[in-house]
């Protein structure tokens, strides 16, 4: 997964709930003063951290023991059920957290460090079969020292571990029993120390209510209601008449929207980029000229211009420019067919009469699969089939949904997205590049997804997540994305701007955060509306 909403008449109030629930009635939906409406397209529902629920502290029936704080540029960490930030030993192997004391569960029972111990237990735990469970796979030992000390000892030195401490913290007695994460009913009826309780769930309307008991304080917000409303143009229509005070939309849908009198557009930054997988096991996509040749012809500027509507930026790599000194400058590919075209012709793919080369026997011709509800990913993946037709490589192209696509990445390329976790290069890059997930037993089926393995990358990769010395570290992940250019496993396109529609209101809010690939109303201007307050 950066609305707020003028004081209304709670008539108005219930009037607008009732046409957004119903589709009765006039569309006027204006929520009341300290409630508001927001539509998602993502499904509602799968609430639990041990599954692998909100993992960059975004949930908000959840806390972890550290959160984000707003800002440009990479966000800072702050104490959440921690009370201060983790101490590590000299080589960051272990991290000791004190715990805050006096903090309640929606259920009412106690936070202690019996339940920090029991949700990272759970994650790693296989009976869990959590989609997390390789994140956290560092992790050695969690140990509960006293009630309010934990320690985790780690396999290896690992400085980049306070990202690994925003997932939110469960009850130890809602995991008791070993089981499939998700199955738990924590999915559907979440217990976290949030600011906001789940107190109603159907597959279409979510409703979240303040926490009267938040150790943070009560939110000025008291209710948010979340539709799931999956087309995008539906939203945009059903915003358009007043139905919500926000919804994220994509690009070119949220531009109608710039010169409308009481709303508002944002674009939030991100980590999150979209790029093509260039499976090695393919004949055409696993050639190392080709791949190259493909990154020099692909036109990111005008894929940025024309269909993200000037909200993104060009990506080389999967490493974005927030990042400082871990980023390295130099390390792109320039537009320039004309040496695409030499690349592969030294390479000996002939252009044959169609006008498609042919290497061996081999034509240039591969499937670009991609998301078939997703129409940002249909016109990034057209612009790519086009740009790659001029050098004479045919694109196929298939709409299909995820479960006909997964089955297909190890010889089909997908227009892929990234950035999970963008709190730290190592949780943004290792499992995108490293060669341990061509194993089918390590992390998800898409990490690594173009299953490449190069030595060299590796080896900066861990030489970077295993020193504690920030220069050290900046200087292995400048050196992987000179490695990376010289022999590209994929097509990365851009990094994007996450487009939020909002209704204008005298909320305070707090400043934007770095975004990851999640996205949705979780995020944009609401991603800390239990900290909002009323303007004086």
């Amino acid at each position: 997964m950066s609305v707020s909403t003028p004081a209304r008449a709670a008539g108005a109030a219930t009037c607008a709930l009732t046409v957004v629930l119903t589709g009765c009635g006039t569309p006027a939906a204006e929520s009341a003063s300290h409630t508001i409406v927001l539509a998602d397209g993502h499904a509602l529902g799968g609430y639990n951290p041990v599954a692998g629920y909100g993992p960059a502290g975004e949930a908000k029936m959840y806390d972890g023991l550290l959160r984000l704080s707003g800002g440009e540029g990479l966000p800072d960490f702050e104490p959440a059920l921690a009370v201060e930030l983790p101490e590590p030993n000299s080589d960051a192997t272990s991290w000791t957290v004190t715990l805050r004391e006096g903090v309640s569960f929606h259920d009412g029972s106690a936070f202690d460090a019996e339940d920090v111990v029991a949700t990272y237990t759970s994650i790693l735990d296989p009976a869990s079969a959590s989609e997390a469970r390789s994140s956290f796979d560092m992790i050695e030992a969690v140990e509960a020292l006293d009630e309010t000390t934990v320690r985790f000892t780690l396999a290896h030195s690992y400085a980049a571990f306070p990202t690994k401490l925003l997932i939110g913290i469960v009850p130890s007695e809602s995991v008791a029993e070993p089981g499939l994460a998700a199955e738990s009913p924590l999915n559907s009826n979440p217990i976290g120390t949030g600011p906001y309780r789940l107190t109603g769930l159907s597959p279409d309307r979510a409703v979240l209510e303040a926490n009267e008991d938040y150790w943070g304080g009560t939110p000025e917000v008291e209710r948010i209601t979340l539709l799931y409303v999956p087309d995008d143009n539906t939203r945009a229509q059903r915003m358009a008449t007043g139905e919500f005070d926000g919804t994220s939309l994509p690009p070119h849908l949220a531009a109608t929207f710039a010169d409308r009198v009481g709303m508002s557009v944002q674009a939030s930054t991100s980590a999150d980029w979209r790029g093509i997988s260039m499976p090695t096991g393919n004949p055409v996509t696993g050639d190392p000229v080709l791949r190259r040749a493909l990154n020099h012809t692909v036109n990111r500027t005008m894929m940025i211009d024309n269909i993200l509507a000037g909200h993104g930026r060009a990506a080389h790599t999967p490493f974005p420019e927030v990042y400082g000194d871990a980023h390295n400058p130099e390390a792109t590919f320039s537009h320039d067919p004309d040496l695409a075209g030499r690349l592969l012709d030294e390479a000996g793919w002939e252009l044959g009469p169609d006008n498609i080369r042919v290497k061996d026997g081999q034509r240039a011709a591969f499937t670009l699969m991609y998301n078939s509800a997703d129409t940002v990913r249909r016109d990034l993946s057209q612009a790519f089939a086009s740009d790659a037709l001029a050098i004479g490589v045919e694109v196929s192209l298939e709409a299909l949904s995820w479960d006909r696509i997964t089955p297909r990445i190890d010889t089909d390329s997908i227009l892929i997205g990234g950035g999970d976790e963008p709190y730290d290069p190592d949780t943004q890059a290792y499992k995108t590049l490293h060669s341990a997930y061509l194993d089918p037993d390590a992390g998800s089926v898409y990490d690594n997804a173009s299953r490449h393995a190069n030595a060299a990358v590796d080896e900066e990769l861990d030489r970077a997540r295993r020193s504690t010395d920030p220069d050290e570290r900046a200087a292995a992940y400048r050196v992987v994305q000179d490695v990376y250019i010289d022999d590209p496993s994929y097509v990365f396109l851009a990094f994007l701007d996450h487009v939020y529609i909002s209704r204008d209101s005298d909320w305070v809010k707090s400043p934007p955060v770095l975004e990851p690939h999640s996205h949705g109303v979780t995020w944009g201007p609401w991603w800390s509306v239990h900290t909002w307050t009323r303007s004086p």
